[in-house]
This record gives structure tokens, C-alpha cells and sequence, in this order.
């Protein structure tokens, strides 16, 4: 595993301490307090939905993560041994360098442009920078970095002034200028933002993959963040460098990835002016059913991507070369809001063009990185379920699952955690709850923007797009994205309210009391007046009981028959398991006719034989059979009807 630079910024030991103090506690007040009866049979619902979800998820997850290791361990090492050796005999016949910034801080841009030229200028090779910039400041700093480093001869700099439109239409200007110079077929183009700095020898250990690998399109490489922010904001960005690198190992297996980071990525140039390449860069759009056409805004790295995936170009990941992105939240005092509305623009890039992606099929990038476009739309859904399932069973079941659920958190990310660590190469106790932050609150924030992902913001250069520019349009699109996802979340909730037995679908018996009494009961009810409404209403309490298993009665006198049987042979469930009498010195009498009494025994056993008033205590009690089901009946009375002639 290669070595994260110095200057990656990680949370410090007094925060990781006092995180695992807090740890602790939680796990000891979990272990404490967890009543064993979240393990009973009543739980199955709850286990069903983390468990069998979870395991899916997971087992998906864990494959990417075996993968992840074969490609380091195995695959890699034979390439960067091709690659070195390759690099060691030629080198490409010339370079371009495309470095777009927006109003960055002076140092930072100093340093990236001092850390680029001095990589120029020890790769040697004939190169032409292109920096597309938006301030004419940044003009005098490069040329001081240039004058510090002696004008390498090796080096020409082209300046650009962007449009202040966004990033798109900078990059479009600059392969267009770089098509008139028509370079040769073998030059390479580094597509990278003003914000990166580039390690020692990122040229040198990335270019060489070109010359001993004829199909490569395109390479990315690891990433480190040197963060401008708190504890959390470093683990935060570590914690998904740490996830990209484990899912771009992968996926490296395959020869394809998911996107090509505009941080730092290298394209051959003959594939880059090309003139559908620069078009999908400058105006990449969707044609939508209920947005219509609109334009991207930013996501420029899911479009050159696209454009290479659908031309059969393979693409490849280092993960020994680091690049250092100077990282900072557009608000640095307000963590949450931050880091959603940098979700939300990645999100929206992803589902914009994962879609179009998905409808290429498998053949183009093979089925592996085809279902893992698919299972990105699938498991912004699927992360949801545990949440939800505890949250319904914790509200309406059993209070106690919230602490086995807890447990599961802990475990799973605990595990997921030691994971990445193994093959980031450090570790902190931030990044369990961080990891489960990221995907429940993104898989929320995914769900939101598939609805809505027209609405694109670019917080750095404060602008939007998307949507019509007819207010009366906006508005109802807006109103219906609303609609549509406050539909699909209402069927994802009553298929679990289903699932969890929270709520339960009409069965026979219900459908019998809605449709009135039978015959039988018709005349029962004519006779003893409440007979058939009682036998109704006992049915379903039979049926549906209560999480416990035992059900209280009323203070009444109910009239029960043998109408009670023949709605009870038609329900499948049957959760009651034992019926007590009203409590605080009242009583409940039950007056039965000599078939139903038939059904019930007494303290010793038997059958009832219908003489005077029978009294069915606490301790043995009675019992109603009913076929192979048997209910106890304790704390009431039982009187049985005279027969009729």
C-alpha cells in the first residue's frame, strides 16, 4: 500500500480520543440495556429487513472490496512494472496541460503552479500549459513561479479568461485551441483544477501507462485533501477518498470506472480535440419526459467519461500516484449544509448521466461496471430500509429495537471501517459515524435530487440552471417532483409497514365483519341479541392481538356462539394466545352456547358440561382449543347457554 503524503490532513488525537471514549460508552450502554427480548421470534420482521437487506448490501459490497485488493495485490503491480519499463525507453513526443481555476486563494494557486512547473520541467518533455483562469492576478503569480524556476525551456504557457458561464465552456475553448496545433498522434492532455497539487514524479509515474497499454483512453489517479476545516470536515474528505479508492480498485479490474475526475486525469489528446468530444464537453445535455432538454452545468468529468465509455476506450486507476486537493466546505461554520450542497451537486452529476450510461448496456463496458451504474440506482432505496424498519418496529413493536439496531451500526461500519483503513493505510473511529452519515443521509439526498435533477448549482461560482426560465413552468415542475416522490416514499412505506406486520392487508376475516354476518350468525344474532357482533368482534382480537401474545377483555358479558368457529376456520393467523379477564376487581363473563363450550376446558381438562357458572383463574386457568390452536383463559367467568329446542 503506497504511503498518503505529509501533508494530508486528518483529525486530531485528542478528537480521535475522545471519540473513542464516546464509543465506548454507547457500546457499553447498548450492551447493557438490550433486553433479550429483541431476539425473540416476534423480531423476525426487524432481522428480515437488516439482515437479508443488509447482507445483500453487503455482500455486494464486500465483492468490490475483494476485488479492490486483487487488483492491488495482483493486477497492478504487473501493469506498473510494464508501465515503468515502457516509460524507462520513451516518453510521449509532446504534453498539453489543461488547469482551470476560479478565484482561488494566491497561495494556493502559487503552489499548484509551482508544484506543475517543476513536474514539467523535470519530465522533459516538450509541453504547452493552458491555464484557463477567471483573474488576472493569477497572470503575475505563474510568471513569478516561472521566473522562480528559470523559464524551463521545455515550457510554453498560454493564458485563457473564462466566460464566468462555468467551467465547461473554458475547457471547450482550450481543446479547440489545442485542435489547431494538431498534435501529434502519441501527445497526451492532463486535464486537472487549479486547486491540485501535484506530487513528486505524478508525471513520470502516471504518462509511462500510455506507452505500454495501446488501449488506454484515460487515467485518474488517487487523491489526498489538505483541508482547510475542522476534525470532521478532514475525516469527511478522507473517508471518501478512502471509499473512491476502494470502488476505483474494482472497478479497475474491469478496465472501466465511473468517472474521471477533473482533479487529475490524462486523456490522449488525438481522442480529446476530437470534435464530438469537445461538443459533449461544451453542451452535454439530457432530453427528459417531464424537464425537457437541458444543459449541464458542471459534472464535466461524467461527460468525458460518458464519451469514452460509449466509444469502447478503456480507462484506468493508479492508486500509488497521490494528487492533493486544497479542500475547503463553501461554508466552513456549517458542516451539515455544506456537505449537503456538495452531495447534492455530485449526485445530481451521477443521475444524470448514469442513466443514458445504464441504456448502453453491458457490452460496451462489460457487466460488471454495468450493474454497478444499476445498483447505484438501486441502492439509494435499498440503504434506506434498515432506518426505516427500525424506526416503524421501535414506534409500533417493540421499543427495544432501536438497541439492537444501534448494535448493527456499530458493527457493520465498525467492520466496513477497518476495511478501508487496511487499504487506505490510516484509520479513525470518525469515519463509523461518518459512513453511515454518507450513505443514509445521501441515499435520502439521492432520492431528492432523481426527482429534481434539473435543479443544478454550482456554489464556487455562485450560478444555476436547469430549470425553464417561465416561473408558471418552474412552479409545476417543482409541484410535481414533489408528487412523484412523495409517492414512491409512500409505497416504500406501506410495502414495510407490511413487511414489518405494523400494518396488515385485509385478510378473511376482516372481509367477513366487512361483509356483514353469515346466515347462521344472522340468526344466531336474532336470538340473542349482540351474538353475532361479538363473535365478530372476538375473531379479530383472536386474530390480531397484541405484540405480547395476550389480549385483557372488557368489564362485559359477551355472547359468543358457535359463529365464532366458523369465522375463526377461515383466518390463516391467529396471534392471540391467551385472553384475562378486566383487571381492578371487575369482571368479564362469557356466555357460550354448548357447542362453542365443546371447545373449552376447564382447570382439570375437561370439556365444560354446562352446569351453573364456571370460573377460569389465573393459575391453571381455562383453555379454548380451536383445531390445533390453543387459547388460555384466565381471570373471567364462563356461563353456557341453555340449549336450544
Amino acid at each position: 500500500m503506497s504511503k498518503l503524503p505529509d501533508h494530508t490532513s486528518v483529525a486530531s488525537k485528542a478528537t480521535e480520543l475522545t471519540a473513542l471514549l464516546l464509543l465506548l460508552a454507547l457500546l457499553v450502554v447498548l450492551l447493557t440495556e438490550l433486553p433479550t427480548e429483541v431476539f425473540s421470534p416476534a423480531s423476525k420482521s426487524f432481522f428480515f429487513a437488516i439482515g437479508v437487506v443488509g447482507a445483500w448490501r453487503y455482500s455486494w459490497w464486500f465483492v468490490q472490496a475483494l476485488r479492490s485488493v486483487w487488483y492491488n495485490r495482483r493486477i497492478f503491480p504487473r501493469l506498473r512494472a510494464a508501465a515503468d519499463a515502457a516509460g524507462a525507453v520513451a516518453k510521449p513526443s509532446e504534453l498539453y496541460v489543461l488547469c482551470t481555476s476560479f478565484r482561488l486563494d494566491q497561495d494556493v494557486t502559487y503552489q499548484v503552479y509551482n508544484a506543475l512547473v517543476r513536474e514539467v520541467r523535470d519530465y522533459g518533455v516538450p509541453t504547452t500549459l493552458f491555464a484557463s483562469l477567471a483573474d488576472r492576478t493569477d497572470v503575475d503569480i505563474i510568471n513569478h513561479v516561472m521566473e522562480e524556476n528559470g523559464w524551463p525551456a521545455n515550457l510554453e504557457i498560454r493564458y485563457m479568461f473564462q466566460k464566468g458561464d462555468g467551467k465547461r465552456s473554458a475547457m471547450a475553448e482550450v481543446l479547440r485551441a489545442i485542435s489547431r496545433r494538431a498534435p501529434a498522434p502519441d501527445a497526451l492532455l492532463v486535464f486537472m483544477d487549479g486547486d491540485i497539487l501535484l506530487e513528486p514524479d505524478t508525471l513520470s509515474r502516471s504518462l509511462s501507462f500510455f506507452q505500454s497499454n495501446e488501449d488506454l483512453g484515460a487515467l485518474t489517479t488517487n487523491n489526498s485533501a489538505i483541508v482547510n476545516g475542522g476534525d470532521a470536515t478532514k475525516e469527511w474528505y478522507d473517508l471518501r477518498y478512502a471509499q473512491r479508492h476502494l470502488v476505483m480498485s474494482s472497478l479497475s479490474v474491469s478496465r472501466r470506472l465511473l468517472v474521471l475526475t477533473g482533479r487529475y486525469s490524462v486523456f490522449r489528446a488525438d481522442m480529446a480535440v476530437h470534435p464530438s468530444f469537445i461538443e459533449l464537453v461544451e453542451n452535454d445535455h439530457v432530453e427528459h419526459w417531464r424537464f425537457g432538454k437541458f444543459k449541464f452545468l458542471s459534472g464535466d468529468d461524467k461527460s468525458t467519461w460518458y464519451w469514452l465509455l460509449k466509444n469502447g476506450w478503456r480507462m484506468l486507476y493508479l492508486p500509488d500516484v497521490f494528487v492533493s486537493g486544497f479542500e475547503e466546505l463553501p461554508d466552513r461554520r456549517r458542516f451539515f449544509k455544506s456537505t449537503t450542497d456538495l452531495m447534492r451537486r455530485w449526485y445530481g452529476n451521477m443521475l444524470r448521466t448514469s442513466g443514458r450510461a445504464i441504456a448502453l448496456g453491458p457490452r460496451p463496458m462489460g457487466m460488471f461496471t454495468w450493474w454497478s451504474l444499476v445498483d447505484q440506482r438501486l441502492s439509494m432505496w435499498t440503504t434506506l430500509i434498515g432506518p426505516m424498519v427500525a424506526i416503524l418496529v421501535t414506534l409500533f413493536v417493540r421499543p427495544s429495537f432501536i438497541f439492537a439496531y444501534a448494535l448493527w451500526i456499530l458493527f457493520t461500519r465498525g467492520i466496513s471501517t477497518l476495511i478501508l483503513a487496511w487499504q487506505r493505510g490510516r484509520f479513525s473511529l470518525l469515519w463509523i459515524p461518518l459512513i453511515y452519515y454518507n450513505q443514509v443521509f445521501g441515499a435520502l439526498l439521492k432520492t431528492y435530487v432523481s426527482f429534481r435533477f434539473n435543479r443544478q448549482k454550482w456554489s464556487r461560482q455562485g450560478i444555476s440552471a436547469g430549470e425553464p426560465s417561465d416561473p408558471v413552468a418552474v412552479s409545476r415542475q417543482r409541484r410535481m417532483g414533489h408528487v412523484l416522490h412523495g409517492f414512491f416514499v409512500a409505497v416504500m412505506l406501506y410495502v414495510l409497514l407490511l413487511a414489518t406486520g405494523v400494518l396488515q392487508p385485509p385478510d378473511r376475516t376482516a372481509m367477513a365483519i366487512l361483509q356483514g354476518p353469515a346466515p347462521s350468525e344472522a340468526q344466531a344474532s336474532s336470538e340473542a341479541p349482540g351474538t353475532g357482533t361479538a363473535n365478530r368482534w372476538m375473531a379479530m382480537t383472536l386474530a390480531d392481538g397484541s405484540p405480547s401474545g395476550s389480549v385483557r377483555l372488557p368489564p362485559e358479558r359477551l355472547k359468543l356462539d358457535e359463529g365464532l368457529l366458523e369465522i375463526v376456520a377461515t383466518t390463516d393467523r391467529m396471534r392471540t394466545e391467551r385472553l384475562a379477564g378486566a383487571a381492578g376487581g371487575r369482571t368479564t363473563t362469557l356466555d357460550i352456547s354448548p357447542t362453542l363450550a365443546s371447545h373449552i376446558r376447564d382447570a382439570d381438562g375437561r370439556p365444560l358440561d354446562g352446569r351453573g357458572l364456571a370460573t377460569c383463574s389465573a393459575s391453571p386457568g381455562c383453555a379454548l382449543v380451536l383445531d390445533d390452536r390453543t387459547v388460555t383463559l384466565v381471570d373471567l367467568n364462563i356461563r353456557v347457554q341453555p340449549g336450544r329446542s
